[in-house]
C-alpha cells in the first residue's frame, strides 16, 4: 500500500497531529538550548517549525484548490510540483544562508525543520499502519494484500 492509495481526508488528519506534535517538541527543544546557553538555537528552532508549518500549509492549500478547479490533472500536478520544488530551494537556500551567517540559528532551524519532518514521518506511518489494519480486518489477505479464496475442507 502506497501512501498515495489511503482514503481521502487522510493528509488532513495527519496533519493536525504533525503540527502539534512538531509544537510541542519544538518548545521543549527550544527550552534545552535555552538552558544550554544557545538563545538564538532556540530561536532557530522555532523559526524552523514555523517554517515547515508554513509550507505544508501553502502545500495544502494548493492542493485543495487543484481539487476544485481541476481542469487538467496533469498541468496542476506539474504546476504543484515545481511550485514545491520552488519552496523548497528557497528554504534550503534560506536555512544555508543562516548557517553560514549564524551557526547557532542555522543549525537551529534545521533542527526545527527536522523535528517537523520526524513528526510527519511517525504521523503518516501510523495512517499507513492502521489503513492497513482496517484492510485485514474487513476479509482475508495475502501477504501482497490480495484477498485470498477460502479454504476447502474436506
Amino acid at each position: 500500500m502506497a501512501f498515495s492509495d489511503l482514503q481521502a481526508g487522510t493528509l488532513e488528519k495527519i496533519l493536525r497531529p504533525t503540527v502539534f506534535a512538531a509544537i510541542g517538541i519544538g518548545v521543549v527543544a527550544a527550552l534545552i538550548a535555552w538552558w544550554l546557553g544557545a538563545p538564538l538555537a532556540s530561536y532557530g528552532i522555532a523559526f524552523g517549525v514555523g517554517v515547515a508549518i508554513l509550507n505544508v500549509r501553502i502545500l495544502g492549500s494548493g492542493v485543495m484548490k487543484a481539487q476544485t478547479d481541476e481542469p487538467d490533472g496533469k498541468q496542476i500536478k506539474g504546476l504543484l510540483r515545481n511550485s514545491s520544488a520552488m519552496r523548497l530551494v528557497l528554504i534550503t537556500a534560506i536555512v544555508i544562508g543562516l548557517v553560514l551567517w549564524m551557526p547557532p540559528l542555522g543549525i537551529g532551524a534545521m533542527v526545527g525543520l527536522v523535528i517537523f519532518q520526524i513528526a510527519f514521518v511517525v504521523n503518516a506511518g501510523r495512517a499507513v499502519v492502521s489503513s492497513r489494519a482496517l484492510l485485514t480486518d474487513s476479509g482475508p489477505t495475502s501477504a501482497s494484500g490480495t484477498v485470498s479464496a477460502p479454504e476447502e475442507t474436506g
